[in-house]
C-alpha cells in the first residue's frame, strides 16, 4: 500500500479542487493535491513539498481528516487529508490541467477520482457541522 498525502486548501470559504492532466493516471479527473509520501517523510512533509513542487505555493496544515483506503485495480492507496491555507506563492499549474475555487456546495459537482469522493464527503460532513 502506497501513503498519499492530500492538501485541502481552504481560502475565504471557496475549496481548492485540481483537475489532472491529460497525461496522469486517472486522466481529467478532479483530485485535491498532493502526492506520494517518500521514504522517511511524514505525511505533513510529503505535502509541504508536493504542493510546493505541483502548484509552486507554500502552505501552513491546520487539521486533517480521516484517511482513506482505494484500490485502483492493483494499486492500493491510503490517501491522507490534511486542511491548509496558502501562505506564499500563487497558483501556477505545473502537472495538472485546472483549478478551481469551489463553494462547499458546489463539491460534488465535479468528477472526482474515486479515492478522493469520501475525503469530499467527510469534509462536507465536518464543514457543515462547524
Amino acid at each position: 500500500m502506497m501513503d498519499v498525502s492530500c492538501a485541502i486548501i481552504i481560502e475565504k470559504e471557496l475549496i481548492l479542487a485540481t483537475q489532472r492532466s491529460i497525461t496522469m493516471p486517472l486522466p481529467l479527473k478532479w483530485e485535491f493535491p498532493g502526492g506520494k509520501v517518500e521514504l522517511n517523510e511524514t505525511p505533513k512533509e510529503a505535502l509541504i513539498r508536493e504542493i510546493k513542487e505541483e502548484l509552486d505555493i507554500s502552505i501552513e496544515i491546520t487539521g486533517d481528516l480521516a484517511a482513506n483506503t482505494h484500490t485502483y485495480g492493483t494499486k492500493t492507496i491510503r490517501l491522507i487529508p490534511f486542511t491548509c491555507f496558502i501562505t506564499q506563492g500563487s497558483i501556477t499549474l505545473k502537472e495538472h490541467a485546472a483549478y478551481k475555487w469551489l463553494k462547499l456546495n458546489e463539491l460534488l459537482n465535479l468528477d472526482w477520482a474515486e479515492a478522493d469522493i469520501p475525503i469530499v464527503n467527510g469534509l462536507i460532513n465536518s464543514l457543515s457541522q462547524e
